[in-house]
């Protein structure tokens, strides 16, 4: 397997760029420019009460790994200033950031490397080693803990010492409280200084202060030694453990008896088996496969089996000048994410699935609370209980409500392509009778059909509408879904279900499928090309000389959506079902590689060149999700059922101008490894491996 394409070091402060994202799916950190300095920390399913708006919110949690040098009694942190030669190198192979840097103070030069890398293996585990070199003799100090400056929220105990031992397992443990009582988080760490008289050095451990809980070295230091902190924290969310911080006592104690370069090691092997996920882009521009790493590495990193709160649109990154969307759970995680994860990775694409299936008695309530039947998805889902948390007035809550049809359809494709009996009967069939059931309620029989009135779609317009092409055509392919899964296990099928399927009303002028009824070019936001996602990735079946005629009148107006989150990194793969390739090339780069900005390949949620004005905010996974969707499915017209797999590739792959072939080393279809590969012009194909996975 060739490795990963990764970003070219940076060098500098970073300017607006968004520092450094690292993740394992549980923990996500911000890791600044100078790593020592705190950055942001997110962990699944840690919420607190957001200060302006009042509602349930993705918190920031104490940072887990920063630190601190002295040189004579001079600190880094009181003169960053004094700081030259940052440079940063990301290894998306293995999820290390590795930072450099150089400080000098009292007419002495400290070299630093650092490393920070989370651990899938032991999703609780955020790990950084502290590498030193002096130019000449000095008093050095260096810490290691964990900060809580600046942090919402309290600490409600801490310790230092292990009850009944002798000897403390742990440098530090906290149990921190979010704001507004909603949620806490366990927090522990150990370290270890190594290096010449380093080693007999014994830590300084105060008791916890407004800067945090942290340990101090100090020791003499001469040039031409290398001397190295390690330092490990485990972070465990109250969602996970009642006694939060007991639990991450435990992990951390743990750790340190395993070691520091076996879990280096853990995570190194846990990643080479994701990257046998990897999509290569044969014949493609070295450009594209970069992207196309970049934005396989982002969405994986932000996914784990351990994940207790799925995931949000920027997965478990946050930065000091966006915090929109608050990290609730939304449809396009279903929409963009759980596709393309089901196939490589659909462990944690089951994770992200069990949220929203925990949560389905709040589905149901949220459903009565609008005054109908079945199970309503929320717009925006608290990741503590699933329930509606939009912020106040709710107005996008009001009629924005094809949640629930992209969190359905998600369920039938993991179903489908994994083949799980058990998942079929005791996870699909409630949600998609459920949804089922709620789209009876909320279809109306008019003249022309059955009509969803007074819908937004996927357009977030001012006023809502009447027969939204999307949330139509979207209730149709569910209800398909729902009736043959009934079928399929004995159950009993609504024949409600199969009247609306037959009957319900696509907004049409002439052989074109329309945003809505009443639908103008002009209108707001009028270029948006909703139909063409009930096409695909949807799966909304249009006679071709229909779906040919839709295409061709949104292929039209792209120029006027392009550079807008979601829906412009698809555009590639429509105009490829036109068979147009040069045109699929050419909207596969504005409408996706255009939104890459900063450093290491982070894709923003604006186009930066289309929209200025709006915040650099990353990585998107709508975008990246949509984009690698296209490579997976789009491009192939790779399309899953409950059929076999040998047909899932009926009709030839339409690739971009130049691209020979997309291919796979492994995939997961059926509970079993197979190979994929789609060339230019022929059916997809799915190749079963001669290997042994357990």
């Amino acid at each position: 397997m060739s490795k990963p394409v990764s970003p070219p070091p940076v060098s500098g402060e970073g300017g607006q760029d968004l520092p450094a994202y690292v993740s394992n799916g549980l923990i996500g950190l911000r890791v600044r420019c100078q790593p020592l300095q705190a950055g942001m920390a997110l962990v699944s399913g840690y919420v607190g009460e957001d200060p302006e708006r009042r509602i349930e919110a993705a918190a920031s949690a104490p940072y887990p790994l920063a630190g601190d040098i002295a040189i004579d009694g001079v600190w880094l942190s009181d003169l960053g200033h004094q700081i030259s030669e940052l440079e940063q190198t990301y290894d998306f192979a293995c999820g290390e950031l590795t930072s450099r840097f150089v400080f000098s103070a009292r007419g002495r030069r400290v070299s630093c490397s650092v490393l920070t890398f989370a651990s899938r293996e032991d999703p609780t585990l955020v790990c950084q080693e502290i590498t030193l070199g002096v130019d000449a003799a000095c008093e050095l100090q260096v810490r290691a803990g964990i900060a809580t400056a600046g942090v919402l929220g309290r600490a409600l105990r801490f310790w230092r010492d292990t009850p009944g031992e002798a000897e403390a397992s742990a440098d530090g443990v906290v149990l921190w409280e979010a704001a507004g009582e909603l949620s806490r988080v366990g927090l522990a760490y150990v370290s270890q200084m190594s290096g010449g008289a380093a080693a007999e050095a014994e830590p300084t451990r105060p008791a916890l202060d407004a800067s945090g809980l942290i340990s101090t070295y100090g020791f003499r230091a001469r040039a031409g030694s290398t001397y190295r902190l390690r330092q490990i924290t485990s972070l465990v969310p109250g969602a996970l453990h009642t006694r939060p911080d007991e639990q991450a006592g435990r992990m951390v104690a743990k750790a340190r008896h395993d070691g520091f370069d076996a879990i280096r090691a853990e995570n190194r092997a846990v990643w080479d088996e994701i990257w046998k996920g990897r999509i290569k882009l044969v014949g493609a521009e070295p450009r594209w496969q970069a992207l196309a790493d970049a934005a396989f590495f982002y969405l994986n990193s932000s996914v784990h089996a351990s994940s207790c709160a799925s995931t949000s649109i920027f997965g478990l990154a946050t930065w000091h000048d966006y915090h929109y969307y608050y990290g609730h759970v939304m449809w396009d995680i279903e929409a963009f994410a759980v596709p393309v994860l089901t196939f490589v990775q659909p462990q944690a694409a089951a994770a992200l699935l069990d949220y929203r299936f925990r949560n389905l008695d709040r589905a149901r309530a949220n459903a009565k609370l609008m005054g109908r039947a079945g199970a309503q998805f929320p717009w925006e889902s608290s990741p503590s209980l699933g329930e509606e948390c939009a912020p106040l007035p709710g107005t996008a809550a009001w009629h924005e409500d094809h949640a629930s049809l992209d969190v359905a359809r998600a369920f039938t494709l993991f179903a489908d392509v994994t083949g799980q009996g058990e998942f079929r009967l005791e996870k699909a069939w409630p949600v998609l009778s459920g949804v089922a059931d709620w789209i009876a309620s909320r279809a109306h029989h008019g003249s022309d059909g059955y009509e969803i009135r007074a819908s937004m779609g996927i357009a977030e317009r001012e006023e809502p509408v009447d027969n939204a092409a999307f949330s139509n055509m979207a209730a149709v392919v569910v209800l398909e879904d729902a009736i043959r899964l009934g079928e399929r296990l004995g159950r009993h099928v609504d024949p409600r279900w199969r009247a609306i399927a037959d009957g319900m009303a696509v907004p049409r002028r002439g052989d074109v499928v329309i945003s809505h009824d009443g639908y103008r070019r002009t209108e707001e936001k009028g270029a948006t090309p909703d139909p063409l996602m009930g096409i695909w990735p949807f799966g909304f079946a249009l006679p071709p000389r229909e779906e040919q005629a839709t295409l061709r009148f949104y292929l039209d107006q792209a120029d006027r959506y392009l550079g807008s989150p979601m829906l412009s990194a698809l555009y590639g793969a429509w105009a490829a079902r036109t068979g147009d390739r040069a045109l699929a090339l050419r909207l596969l780069d504005e409408g996706y590689a255009k939104f890459e900005s900063g450093r290491f390949g982070q894709i923003l949620e604006y186009r930066p060149d289309r929209f200025p004005e709006q915040p650099r905010a990353g990585p998107f996974f709508a975008n990246m999700g949509g984009f690698l969707s296209a490579l997976l499915l789009g491009f192939p017209r790779l399309e899953p059922s409950d059929a076999g797999p040998e047909a899932w590739g009926g009709a030839p792959a339409v690739l971009p101008q130049g691209w020979e072939a997309i291919e796979i080393d492994r995939i997961w279809v059926r509970g079993r490894p197979v190979r994929f590969i789609a060339r230019q012009g022929e059916p997809a194909r799915l190749i079963p491996l001669e290997e042994n996975f357990s």
